[in-house]
């Protein structure tokens, strides 16, 4: 009798082994990264913060593979991974449909399918209806949702995200962290999530990495307590973001 084994999916969805990365060479040789390690289990939602310029977008940019760590290794497995900006960088050529459809061109996704998935990713990102709208026609929340939609199209289980929100008003801003959390419930994801709000970061996070400033490497984990969904003014947000904000203020003080 023939046994069928089932592979197991891997519990970790990001694996970051002492990577280090250096920009240049020489003299000129910048360290943005040394020595971080940082672990994702599947599903988890990290919210990374740090004072700019501590490499927290270097360290998306790593994973995401579009730079190369000059030491150590990024381990995704079998996940796939896709990444948003804090611009939304919509083609202002292409209509709504037209730019959440760029990904799945690319995959060679065949036309009726991509238009189901495009209805499918409007009606997720509450956004129906806007298929034939242009960029310039939306609104900077609604611009972000189509972000949103589009690195959704390449079917990523894991998202980054460089500061999405870092742009918007501060009740758009709230409307959007209770959006991303029910699309983060609903399509199982793993999210990692860049920002300078600590309050944004214990909102949203099952966990908070604190970066040291440059060059980075990880001198605090945060675990976030309370119940979902959670609101930004809540005492029980202020009093968690409260401790991290003395760590950073340590750490950029130390720097100063």
């Amino acid at each position: 009798m023939t046994t069928i084994t089932e592979t197991p999916i891997s519990a970790k969805a990001v694996e970051i082994d002492r990577i280090s990365k250096v920009f240049g060479r020489g003299r000129a040789a910048v360290t943005a990264i040394d020595g971080m390690s940082v672990s994702v289990d599947t599903g988890d939602f990290l919210a990374i913060v740090g004072a700019s310029g501590c490499g927290k977008s270097t360290l998306l940019s790593l994973i995401a593979g579009l730079e190369q760590p000059t030491s150590g290794a990024v381990e995704t497995g079998d996940h796939k991974v896709a990444m948003m900006f804090q611009e939304a960088a919509l083609f202002p050529w292409l209509t709504v449909g037209a730019n959440i459809e760029v990904p799945m061109k690319v995959n060679k996704i065949p036309k009726a399918e991509r238009k189901q998935r495009v209805a499918e990713l409007l009606d997720l990102v509450r956004l129906t209806g806007f298929d034939r709208k242009r960029p310039h026609e939306l609104s900077g929340g609604m611009r972000q949702r189509v972000a949103l939609a589009r690195a959704l199209a390449q079917d990523a289980d894991v998202l980054l995200m460089d500061e999405p929100f870092g742009a918007l008003d501060a009740m758009t801003r709230d409307i959007l962290h209770d959006e991303l959390e029910r699309i983060w419930r609903e399509r199982k994801l793993t999210v990692m999530f860049v920002t300078h709000n600590v309050r944004e970061a214990v909102r949203l996070g099952d966990r908070v990495v604190l970066l040291s400033s440059r060059p980075g490497r990880v001198i605090a984990e945060f675990e976030v307590e309370g119940q979902r969904p959670r609101r930004i003014d809540s005492g029980q947000i202020a009093e968690q973001a409260a401790v991290i904000t003395d760590r950073l203020r340590e750490e950029v003080s130390r720097h100063a």
